[in-house]
């Protein structure tokens, strides 16, 4: 193999293997991991796995399929510990991780051989080890010349396997559906598929242009990385956001205008957190709604400058929620922040108005010191057991520093 390589690694069943690794008693049982206040199943083992049970089954389809089964309510803040803990290692024996999801990172794997003393299966292998002796979690990796064929090679070993794959792996490609591709959704694979390209080999082997032409600059990058050129490098940084949104499911369908606008403040309240983090403003603010099952954009609100003020981002929602239809309950609900602006970079002018008043500033400063939503809005109260239930205080978009959800 050549000198240049990247792996990719994979958390097998990450929710349930975190859990585990603080109770033993989870081990080796059917265990799945309950998101949305406890209603559905966000993640499961390969045990549950095996009665049929799904993820996005509601917990009574469940608990039909498997009674026997141990369900555990979602925690993000030690999903985030355990996820980190893997990226130190990682960065032990890698010059560049990327981290690319809370459960899965890609790395240069070009040193493995030499960080381990071992031709390079062999040291993968003791990479897979090394992480179940020290993060106590199972992971399956993939080496390839290219991230896509190593993310290819990680999906194809689970559970807790290792593939290292060579440039030219013409068996290995002509087995994975081209639906297996990062990128390749269900309108790409049906067109692909209407030009007989139903595995990765015969992509591979496709006219560059035609894929092109067929699937946009981002199929025609998956092209070369079949072929084992890396167009699409490490990032080991996080790129700035082009918009930051943030939202979620509204506990169930209601239409509850008290319980509609307190989940509205309540995303208003987190969406200003993360501004606060990333230290940007936003110019404009986007809201959307699902009803009756279908995705509504109630408009795109541009502020008179860049803000994070609640007041003003308030001000900027309410009236668009207003507009919502009633006739249906709102089950969703995404407050979208978008011509994101560093705050070290807003010009200031003659009638320059402050981006936070010293409410802003005086709740953010009690809440860093006190807890998350020591002092929140008032509007927010019609949502009681939300708050009062530790794991709503920290969500999978909450872990920053990933490239995606």
């Amino acid at each position: 193999m050549g000198t240049s390589l990247i792996g990719h690694i994979d958390s097998d069943c990450f929710y349930v293997s975190c859990e585990r690794v603080r109770n033993y008693s989870l081990r080796g049982v059917p265990c799945g991991i309950l998101g949305n206040q406890g209603a559905c199943v966000i993640a499961k083992s390969y045990e549950l796995k095996s009665y049929g049970v799904k993820t996005g089954h509601a917990i009574w389809q469940a608990k039909e399929l498997c009674p026997h089964a141990v369900y555990v309510k979602r925690d993000f803040r030690w999903y985030e510990v355990i996820s980190r803990r893997l990226l130190e290692l990682l960065k032990q024996v890698s010059p560049s991780v990327e981290y690319y999801s809370i459960d899965e990172m890609f790395f240069d794997a070009s040193e493995l051989e030499r960080y381990f003393g071992l031709p390079i299966f062999e040291a993968t292998k003791a990479l897979q080890q090394r992480v179940k002796e020290e993060v106590k979690i199972p992971v399956s990796i993939g080496v390839a010349p290219t991230r896509t064929i190593a993310k290819l090679g990680s999906d194809s070993a689970k559970p807790y396997g290792v593939r290292t794959l060579e440039k030219d792996c013409e068996v290995f490609l002509n087995s994975q559906s081209v639906g297996e591709l990062c990128g390749i959704g269900t309108k790409s694979e049906r067109k692909l598929r209407d030009r007989n390209i139903r595995n990765c080999w015969q992509y591979r082997q496709a006219d560059r242009l035609m894929i092109r032409d067929l699937l946009t600059i981002k199929g025609e990058a998956l092209w070369w990385e079949l072929r084992g050129d890396a167009v699409t490098p490490l990032q080991t940084t996080r790129p700035p956001h082009k918009a930051i949104a943030r939202g979620g499911s509204c506990g169930g369908k209601t239409k509850d205008w008290l319980r509609i606008k307190a989940w509205a403040v309540r995303n208003i309240e987190r969406l200003i957190e993360t501004l606060d983090h990333n230290q940007v403003y936003a110019s404009q603010i986007s809201l959307q709604i699902d009803a009756n099952k279908t995705a509504l954009w109630l408009g795109r609100t541009p502020l008179a400058m860049p803000t994070a003020s609640f007041r003003t981002i308030y001000d900027a929602v309410m009236p668009m929620l207003e507009a919502a239809p009633r006739e249906h309950p709102i089950s969703h609900m995404h407050i979208i922040a978008e011509g994101l602006t560093w705050r070290t970079k807003v010009q200031r002018t003659f009638f320059f108005e402050e981006p936070q008043c010293e409410l802003d500033h005086l709740k953010r400063n009690i809440n860093q010191k006190l807890g998350r939503f020591s002092v929140r809005s008032a509007e927010t109260l019609p949502l009681y057991e939300v708050y009062h239930d530790s794991t709503h205080n920290y969500d999978i978009c909450d872990v920053s520093g990933k490239m995606c959800f």
